[in-house]
């Protein structure tokens, strides 16, 4: 028998020869119920297969003495600091603890020996974002000084990178020293952004802080360091150094940081070793972690994990994105109580490798960091870009006797209750607040903000009703407010309208009857809008118009003739004239050919039998488990995305069709626990899919063109417009890829 076997059954004989005083401490720690076993395999990972199965025996043998936890709130070193009378080691401290201490209630942590953090306000959001310095760079650091020591290591670190870098740094509050340090960082870097914050949520609520005040919004990428000491590792100072030399590599910091951009599917970069994928990092975080991506619509599965461990690392904005979607606030965070795990921040590290890893993209190691290997498929930037647009915003008597005074849809979108656990309702505007449509400059900025993200014109619902329009002020008011650049053209919204929201059910509120001779009235209430000189004619000659129900004409055929005639008569001449694809036959169904162009308008037709997550005919494996009441539907927003890249899918369509995209779908706010909700929808996932149209189907879609559903449906969450919950995330991923 050679030496290693019988060394390996010497080891084995020893581990369980019967020892008395240690089997019973064994014992009394097992009946205590104190010692987290997941908790401690999670911490403790180089534990052999042995001390795995057998992880009590380990902590009473050995861990113990290194200064190893048992359980998140007890440090045997904080608790013989803290405990004088134990000194002189006569009793094991968590042997103490279980027999004497509990019962006596003394105190187990003491925050690892760090001074008391002083309770100060937390810095307004609003606040930040209004004094924060004007970006300067393509990149920007994020520094939390929890540990006054290191921040000279950052200063050497800082200072010796060959690139321009943007410095934030938060400071824990300790009082005059912590202000002292703040002069100090201000000293080295002038024009760094500083402030001091509690000691809530240790790094992590400083950054996600900063992200939600949207300061990070617009660099190619961000760092985010912090002191990190990690006292319940005998390592703790070599581990820092390693994930921070990672990340900032000094005069090689260009040329990675390159790299890194260059790789368009690595959206978080990491230190060599720091990628962790092994499900027994989970710890106690699991149902916390899934609990939080439920924010952002993403289903954590046990089986698969993949984070940056440590802390610190570089993002690109889509995960910034991401971490903003979260809605994170000081109220979600735990008391500080020295916790090393099964924390909020805890599960905050393990949900950053799903929002890093969703629409397609990966984690990148420091050694991975490389060059494209082969010439990724070209994008194809649309010819024309546009969104369809609801006038829904401002007051009319209609909606003031149909659904209460005051009634706007913005009164619908706030309404919005939760349908189950994460669900972000409700929606919230930014930027551009809740405004009134009635006041045409409100046209003006919305225009503004379509034409920075690369949108070319609003298809602006028309609502007329056999010569009785609604909704008409904002377009009536911008044609006498010549000066404002509002690039549109109309979709006649033709269906009846219902108070159930869907136009095929419920009592009707006004009613589509498509009287003998309706075109021509059509066509001469039109005409003076596609006059204006901001009606938009794609081609250049023709002015376009839009059928949003062409099928519930009695018939189509003859209509269009109809339409086609009397716009020339009003001298318009020639109408570029197209219609929605819904996907809902009858027998008035139109031909393919009586349009110039049809628009795909997701959701419709990209619901397949399988893509239920409830209420469809087979279980699903994302449980969102909905409130007591729920009848709607739910599917998956991802396979969506999918379905409207199949080949099968693509070659029914008319060959006329302009490829359709949507950010998101969620009728929560009209339709309560009746709603149809696309779940998986985030600027991730939207970002993912307009890669995926701009790469396969906008060489085949008609003129090369672009429609997104929608600008401003806010009542059915889809909307390209700035919200609380994401900021101005959809219109920048639109921005890429137009």
């Amino acid at each position: 028998m050679n030496l290693p076997v019988l060394q390996k059954l010497k080891a084995a004989f020893s581990f369980f020869r019967p020892r008395l005083l240690e089997d019973l401490y064994c014992l009394k720690v097992l009946r205590s119920g104190r010692f987290d076993k997941d908790f401690y395999r999670g911490v403790n990972q180089e534990l052999n297969v042995v001390y795995r199965a057998f992880p009590i025996r380990h902590f009473v043998r050995i861990g113990e003495k290194h200064g190893a936890q048992p359980n998140p709130e007890f440090s045997p070193k904080a608790y013989l600091q803290l405990n004088h009378d134990l000194a002189g080691g006569a009793i094991a401290p968590f042997l103490h603890y279980v027999q004497i201490g509990h019962a006596e209630g003394r105190p187990t942590n003491n925050l690892h020996g760090c001074p008391t953090a002083e309770n100060i306000p937390i810095p307004d959001v609003r606040s930040i974002s209004a004094a924060q310095n004007k970006q300067r760079s393509r990149f920007a650091v994020h520094a939390h000084i929890f540990y006054h020591d290191i921040w000279e290591e950052f200063v050497e670190k800082l200072s010796n990178t060959d690139i321009d870098l943007d410095l934030y740094v938060t400071i824990t509050h300790f009082g005059a020293r912590s202000v002292r340090l703040r002069e100090r960082v201000l000293d080295t870097f002038p024009t760094a952004f500083v402030v001091l914050v509690p000691n809530l949520g240790r790094d992590i609520f400083p950054f996600v802080h900063l992200v939600n005040a949207g300061v990070f919004a617009y660099y190619d990428a961000v760092c985010k360091i912090h002191t990190k000491k990690s006292p319940h590792r005998q390592d703790g100072d070599e581990w820092r150094n390693h994930l921070v030399d990672g990340v900032l590599r000094g005069p090689n910091m260009g040329r990675d940081l390159d790299l890194f951009l260059s790789e368009t599917s690595a959206s978080l970069w990491v230190a060599d070793g720091q990628h962790y994928t092994d499900p027994v990092w989970w710890g106690s975080n699991f149902e916390k972690t899934a609990q939080l991506l439920r924010r952002v619509e993403i289903n954590a599965v046990f089986d698969h994990l993949s984070f940056p461990a440590g802390s610190i690392y570089w993002l690109k904005p889509a995960v910034l994105d991401g971490i903003r979607g979260l809605s994170l606030t000081e109220f979600d965070f735990d008391l500080e109580m020295g916790q090393v795990d099964g924390t909020l921040a805890h599960a905050f590290e393990r949900a950053l490798g799903y929002i890093a890893e969703d629409g397609a993209r990966k984690i990148v190691q420091t050694s991975l960091l490389s060059a494209p290997s082969e010439t990724p498929m070209p994008a194809r930037k649309p010819n024309l870009v546009s969104a369809f647009y609801l006038p829904q915003f401002h007051r009319t008597s209609e909606n003031d006797k149909w659904w209460g005074k005051g009634y706007t849809e913005w009164v619908a979108a706030s309404r919005a209750l939760p349908n189950f656990d994460g669900h972000q309702h409700p929606q919230f505007p930014s930027d551009l607040g809740f405004y009134d449509l009635q006041n045409p400059t409100v046209l003006g900025e919305q225009a503004k903000l379509a034409k920075d993200a690369g949108i070319d014109a609003f298809c602006t619902y028309f609502y007329w009703f056999d010569g009785q329009r609604i909704l008409e002020k904002p377009i009536d008011n911008l044609m006498m407010s010549s000066d404002i650049d509002f690039p549109f053209y109309f979709c006649w919204a033709n269906e009846s309208w219902r108070r159930n929201w869907d136009g095929l059910s419920g009592e009707i509120l006004l009613h589509q009857q498509y009287l003998e001779g309706f075109e021509a009235k059509l066509a001469k209430d039109t005409a003076p809008y596609m006059k204006d000189s901001r009606y938009q004619r794609p081609d250049g000659i023709r002015p376009r118009f839009m059928i949003y129900r062409p099928d519930d004409m009695p018939d189509p055929e003859r209509s269009v003739k109809r339409l086609r005639k009397a716009w020339f008569d009003e001298g318009i001449g020639d109408v570029e004239l197209g219609a929605v694809i819904f996907h809902v036959k009858d027998e008035n169904s139109a031909h393919s050919n009586l349009f110039d162009f049809w628009v795909e308008m997701p959701p419709h037709g990209l619901i397949n039998t399988d893509d239920y997550l409830v209420g469809g005919p087979q279980p699903s494996d994302v449980e969102l488990a909905p409130r007591n009441g729920f009848g709607g539907l739910v599917y998956d927003y991802r396979a969506m995305i999918r379905s409207s890249l199949d080949e099968d899918y693509v070659s029914a369509l008319p060959e006329n069709t302009i490829a359709g995209i949507m950010p998101s779908w969620d009728n929560t706010a009209r339709r309560g626990l009746n709603a149809h909700i696309a779940w998986g929808a985030n600027p991730m996932t939207f970002d993912h899919w307009l890669e995926k149209v701009s790469k396969q189907r906008i060489d085949g879609s008609y003129n090369g063109e672009l429609f997104i559903n929608a600008w401003n449906e806010w009542a059915e969450k889809a909307m390209l417009e700035p919200s609380r919950q994401y900021g101005d995330a959809y219109l920048r991923v639109v921005s890429k890829w137009t």
